[in-house]
């Protein structure tokens, strides 16, 4: 899809304002060192079009991190979705922006952080480094109390971080473990299973490869269906030599 200008009449496009003219808006922010061409969108705004539009046009997808740190939940909610979307089509772009989207794994709402969760599972394997302050954050969102998506999402991260080698296996294998324990039978705990599949897989080192085979023995033995199914895949990996 080509990039439409951002001001095109009669398109859904972000709006471009300037810093005083986005005072006008609640939640706002007044900085003056702000940018003074910040993008505001409207929440309403197709985003799949807004992620594809955001991959060849720098200022949209600066103005979308930038959302990430502001005041309005519906705002920071809509550019971590879009920015998610735009992390499954093209994630080497976001690399230069992992150290926003960690910081948004603080946000009070789970959705923000379980978009950026998502985010930095798909960019994580091009820098990995820059993903290792994420893990508090991820922590956070692993025992959030009220919601299963941010605990999947958490899980994903910590998979996919910790399938990268051994040492950041070790690093992320206790918290694994302890989801495997506390969300079996939960909606979610199939898609997590796919995750530690995903995990098993990677470079965790032999240790933790006899810890997640043990830990996975009882819903192989126990547990009829998709879960039995994917507790004995992952076994057979991690028995591999």
């Amino acid at each position: 899809m080509s990039s439409l200008p951002l001001n095109t009449p009669k398109q859904a496009a972000p709006k471009v304002s300037s810093r005083a003219g986005a005072k006008s808006s609640a939640g706002a922010k007044s900085s003056a060192a702000a940018n003074e061409r910040q993008i505001v969108f409207d929440s309403a705004t197709d985003r799949s079009e807004l992620a594809q539009r955001a991959i060849s046009d720098k200022a949209i997808l600066d103005a979308l991190v930038e959302n990430l740190s502001g005041e309005q939940r519906r705002i920071r909610q809509f550019s971590a979705a879009t920015l998610n979307l735009v992390s499954t089509m093209e994630p080497e772009i976001l690399v230069c922006h992992i150290s926003e989207i960690v910081d948004a794994l603080y946000r009070p709402e789970a959705q923000t952080r379980w978009e950026c969760l998502e985010v930095l599972t798909n960019v994580v394997v091009f820098d990995p480094d820059s993903c290792d302050d994420a893990i508090i954050g991820t922590e956070a969102s692993l025992y959030d109390e009220d919601s299963g998506l941010a605990h999947l999402a958490a899980v994903r991260f910590l998979c996919a971080y910790g399938a990268i080698n051994t040492k950041r296996a070790n690093i992320v294998w206790s918290f694994i473990d302890e989801a495997i324990q506390c969300y079996h039978g939960d909606p979610e705990f199939q898609d997590m299973l796919i995750a530690v599949t995903q995990f098993a897989t990677g470079k965790i080192g032999v240790g933790v490869k006899r810890s997640l085979g043990e830990r996975m023995e009882f819903d192989a033995k126990n547990s009829k269906g998709l879960i039995g199914r994917r507790a004995k895949a992952i076994i057979e990996i991690c028995n591999e030599k």
